[in-house]
């Protein structure tokens, strides 16, 4: 789509069936008719260590724009913590390590824009 800003979300995810913790945070970036997804324990302190980010399955692209919704199948309820544009594509190759900058994460008291890196199941925000 020519000018199509891509999208990004962070939503916290309760009450999931395979979540011991009960909470849980899903990142999720805008990929053509999906989003590529990962599983966040936390959302990583800017400029600080890496987090745990493991892979989910592709999600809907509906996910970008709901403020909060049950999950189908009976699995939770997710609510966005903040959503915003992504300043540059995701990598073609799912297995290569993404760099992106994210729009809109003043909300959530960071400053604009925070570069995000997620390498080798590991996800961290610095500035850029």
């Amino acid at each position: 789509m020519v000018g199509h800003q891509l999208r990004y979300a962070l939503l916290e995810h309760l009450g999931a069936p395979d979540d011991p913790g009960g909470c849980h945070l899903d990142l999720l970036l805008e990929d053509g008719d999906s989003c590529r997804s990962w599983r966040l324990e936390a959302i990583p302190q800017l400029d600080g260590p890496a987090v745990q980010a493991t892979a989910l399955p592709p999600h809907r692209l509906v996910w970008l724009d709901r403020e909060a919704a049950s999950v189908s199948g009976n699995r939770g309820w997710a609510r966005r913590v903040v959503a915003g544009a992504m300043r540059s594509a995701l990598p073609a190759d799912p297995n290569q390590p993404i760099h992106v900058e994210l729009e809109g994460m003043a909300v959530i008291g960071l400053s604009e824009p925070v570069v995000l890196e997620i390498t080798a199941e590991r996800c961290r925000m610095r500035t850029p």
